[in-house]
């Protein structure tokens, strides 16, 4: 592998919202090219705590209809946002693909949670470089509602759900740029 390719597909690495999204599907094929990169994170104990529910079809525009729904029902009066509301679910009808990012505990609790948190996190991250790799849009949200998932999906005893990692082709990059301030800010050096 080329180190400079590597290095700037990590750097390229961007959040592509569903409003960016076209109408052309993610295949299953990459979908499953997807998770299987997901599968190769980092798990300590190989708890490999990442799970994962691909929603596609009709059961996409259930989980968006009950998002809102849960969102109308959850919220008081005076903070509800009609715009909202549609907004979220506007976000699952444009995606062609959305993957629930589930945690299973280990039962056992061999490892801290935080760690199994993070190594789930590091799955998201290889299919995040997978998707900009590809030229696919994905963007990870972890909107409060996930905290009812469980009343959409069915979990094991010890899962939970840590978002949703939305996915659509998109036609144009357009102004992808970002920055970060110097690393030089973050790190101090010991010797």
């Amino acid at each position: 592998m080329n180190n400079e390719y590597l290095n700037q597909i990590i750097r390229e690495r961007r959040s592509i919202f569903p409003s960016q999204y076209n109408d052309k599907p993610v295949t299953k094929e990459f979908i499953k090219i997807l998770l299987e990169n997901a599968n190769w994170a980092p798990t300590h104990r190989l708890t490999e705590p990442w799970r994962f529910k691909v929603v596609q079809g009709e059961a996409k525009d259930r989980l968006g209809t009950f998002l809102s729904d849960t969102y109308t029902d959850i919220t008081p009066d005076d903070k509800f946002s009609p715009f909202k509301a549609k907004k979220i679910k506007d976000k699952c009808n444009a995606s062609s693909t959305i993957v629930a990012i589930c945690m299973q505990r280990d039962l056992k609790e061999r490892v801290p949670e935080w760690e199994e948190v993070a190594a789930t996190a590091m799955a998201v991250q290889n299919m995040w470089l997978t998707c900009t790799v590809n030229k696919v849009g994905c963007y990870w949200s972890s909107p409060a509602l996930i905290k009812f998932a469980g009343e959409f999906f069915e979990f094991e005893e010890g899962e939970r759900c840590l978002g949703f990692l939305y996915l659509g082709n998109y036609d144009s990059e357009g102004d992808l740029t970002s920055k970060r301030n110097s690393i030089d800010e973050k790190v101090q050096w010991l010797g």
